[in-house]
């Protein structure tokens, strides 16, 4: 919980977002892998894979990239219903809460202020908020909130694109939307080679590969700028990611991936 504290301190408030529509025109429905009991769903596999197909210097680049993404997108967060936080008050463990969840209306309850309206605020605003509150009954309070789970439909997207990022998803968004609200494609981005890292509830992963370039000429079919998920990551390969291989078996891209999908994980 300590580390939480450190990463979430900045962190701003998103509106929510229903599921729903944005999972009713699934991008490329037909291509869902069936589950499988492969060896190479094993640690060790997994881990022999890493070995074969990422070199430290991929590794290393593409984690201080996701480290930026996380970053950024703590800083300009902003809660919204489904969201979970953590409010912990130094020497008053009663008045402190593990979770508290972002109801519905955009509120949470706490004992000592009733209910509390945070959606639209930031971390640091309702920590401020909250000390200033709870001073009534506490003399001098050093509070600190967290971000526990951010559960608002997210997408990121990831290599050589001018801005990666973490997008909060306020309408249905296809692959080409998503790559421009990240700035575009650098130039040494490649726009024919384009992965969507999509991951299952049940723990499986796919990769599909998109032909940007295509899109952009008015060649591609509908299916090939398809709507995204919420929790998909989007990769653009260039001199940042170089291999297919290195997507689906880098640890940090996978956390990235979890954390996407499942509002919490590799922080």
């Amino acid at each position: 919980m300590r580390g939480a504290h450190a990463l979430t301190c900045a962190l701003l408030i998103a509106a929510c977002v229903p599921a729903s529509p944005l999972n009713a025109r699934a991008a490329w429905p037909n291509q869902e892998p069936k589950p499988s009991r492969a060896a190479d769903s094993t640690a060790e596999t997994r881990a022999r894979t890493v070995a074969e197909t990422t070199s430290p210097s991929d590794e290393a680049a593409i984690q201080q990239q996701i480290q930026s993404v996380y970053r950024g997108f703590y800083e300009s967060y902003r809660l919204g219903a489904g969201d979970v936080l953590a409010i912990h008050v130094e020497k008053h463990p009663d008045d402190s809460l593990e979770r508290a969840v972002v109801s519905p209306v955009g509120l949470i309850y706490y004992p000592l202020m009733g209910n509390v309206t945070v959606a639209g605020k930031t971390i640091v605003q309702l920590q401020e908020h909250f000390a200033n509150s709870i001073s009534e009954f506490i003399k001098d309070p050093k509070v600190t909130l967290s971000l526990v789970e951010a559960n608002s439909a997210k997408i990121g997207v990831l290599g050589d694109v001018r801005t990666p990022g973490v997008i909060v998803m306020t309408r249905p968004l296809r692959v080409l939307d998503a790559i421009t609200m990240a700035g575009g494609i650098t130039d040494t981005g490649s726009k024919s080679n384009v992965s969507i890292l999509r991951q299952y509830e049940d723990g499986r992963t796919q990769v599909l590969t998109v032909n940007v370039k295509k899109i952009l000429e008015g060649k591609a079919g509908a299916e090939d700028n398809g709507y995204l998920r919420a929790g998909d990551t989007i990769i653009v390969h260039g001199n940042l990611v170089k291999k297919l291989g290195t997507i689906s078996s880098m640890v940090g891209i996978a956390s990235f991936a979890t954390f996407l999908a499942r509002g919490s994980g590799g922080r």
